[in-house]
């Protein structure tokens, strides 16, 4: 998969991980895609390096869906605690 094609995963996993996880983000919308897109980049390497299941060339993989949106719920709660009063 280019990287484009995890790009475009990283926003999906973002706004999937925003739908899984409700509330306020100290970040916004832009705040969420790029979590989500860097929560896609390190789920995948967690998967691959960790895990011992390569990440699929294919975008319709179900385990490279599920290291995306986990790496994007991981990063999103993080953020959340790190940043969760910024916008009171």
């Amino acid at each position: 998969m280019s990287i484009i094609g995890w790009i475009i995963l990283g926003l999906l996993a973002g706004a999937i991980a925003k739908v899984l996880l409700p509330g306020r983000d100290p970040g916004g919308f832009i705040g969420t895609t790029v979590i989500g897109v860097a929560g896609a980049f390190i789920g995948g390497w967690i998967s691959a390096r960790w895990l011992d299941h390569p990440i699929s060339k294919h975008f319709y993989d179900g385990a490279t869906w599920a290291a995306a949106i986990g790496g994007s719920l991981v990063l999103l709660i993080l953020y959340r605690i790190l940043f969760g009063n910024s916008r009171d």
